[in-house]
C-alpha cells in the first residue's frame, strides 16, 4: 500500500520522509523507532485534545473535562483511528512481530497513531499537529456526550436516579456457578420506586452488577411516566409501581 495513501488520508504531507518511516517503525524492526516519537505525540495529543473540549464544553468542569480527554486518548480510542487511517499495512515491524499480526494489535496501532502525531509535531510544528487531531477528531467531538462518556452503567444509574431524587438501586447476588477459579455471578438490581428488577451476569460479582445496571438503566429510561413494567431475569413482566417524575435522561454513548 502506498504511503502516499496514507499521508491523504492523514491530510498532511511530510517534508521529511524519514520522520514518517520512523513513525511507522516498530521497536521489533530495528533503530530507529518509533518509541521517542510515540512519548512526544502522547503529549502533544493532550494538549491538542484538552484545548479542543475547552473550546467546545464551556460549561463543564475540569473534572469532567479530564473524564472526556482521557476516553478521548485511551488505546482503544486510537485503535479506531488508526483503522480509519488504515495504518495497519504501513507499520515496519520485526519478523517475528509480523507473522504473531502485530499490525493488528490495538496496543502497536495505537502507539503508531501517537508516533504519527509526534513526526508531524517535529515536521510541520503545533499547528500542523493540531490541524490533523482536530480534523481526525472532529466526528467524535461533535457526537460525544461529556456527562455520560467514561462513566460505567452503575454510575450512570446511580446519577440518574438522584437526579430525580430517588432511592438507588439494590444489588444482590441471587446466584454463583462454576469452580472457584472460574465462576461466574448472577446479580439482580432491584429499583423499587420503578418497579424494576433485573438480572445481570458476569465473571465477576462487579462485572455482573455492571451488566444489570446497564439493564435496569435502560429499562429506566425508556418508561414512559405511568404504570411501569418490571423485568426478571431475561424476561419481561408487568407490575403497578409509582412512575418517575421524568424520563429526559441522555444516552450512554461511551
Amino acid at each position: 500500500m502506498s504511503i502516499d495513501s496514507l499521508q491523504q488520508r492523514l491530510a498532511y504531507r511530510f517534508r521529511d520522509p524519514a520522520l514518517l518511516e520512523q513513525a511507522l517503525t516498530h521497536r521489533s524492526f530495528g533503530q530507529p523507532n518509533n518509541e521517542r516519537l510515540e512519548f512526544l505525540g502522547d503529549s502533544i495529543l493532550n494538549c491538542v485534545i484538552a484545548a479542543l473540549l475547552y473550546q467546545a464544553f464551556r460549561d463543564i468542569d475540569e473534572g469532567d473535562l479530564s473524564r472526556v480527554r482521557a476516553n478521548l486518548v485511551k488505546q482503544q480510542s486510537l485503535f479506531e483511528i488508526a483503522a480509519r487511517l488504515e495504518l495497519g499495512p504501513h507499520l515496519r515491524l520485526g519478523e517475528g512481530e509480523a507473522r504473531s499480526g502485530g499490525f493488528r494489535r490495538p496496543s502497536i496501532l495505537a502507539d503508531g497513531v501517537e508516533a504519527l502525531f509526534g513526526a508531524i509535531f517535529l515536521d510541520g510544528g503545533f499547528d500542523s499537529a493540531h490541524g490533523v487531531i482536530a480534523a481526525l477528531y472532529a466526528g467524535v467531538l461533535k457526537t460525544v456526550d461529556p456527562r455520560t462518556l467514561g462513566k460505567d452503567a452503575k454510575t450512570l444509574l446511580q446519577e440518574y436516579l438522584q437526579g430525580r431524587r430517588m432511592p438507588l438501586p439494590v444489588y444482590s447476588v441471587v446466584a454463583t456457578h462454576g469452580a472457584a477459579h472460574s465462576q461466574t455471578f448472577e446479580v439482580e438490581c432491584a429499583i423499587a420506586k420503578l418497579g424494576i428488577t433485573v438480572m445481570g451476569g458476569g465473571a465477576s460479582r462487579r462485572a455482573a452488577e455492571q451488566s444489570a445496571a446497564k439493564l435496569a438503566l435502560e429499562q429506566a429510561q425508556t418508561m414512559a411516566p405511568g404504570a411501569p413494567r418490571r423485568s426478571r431475569g431475561k424476561g419481561v413482566g408487568t407490575a403497578p409501581a409509582a412512575s418517575p417524575d421524568s424520563i429526559d435522561c441522555a444516552p450512554h454513548t461511551a
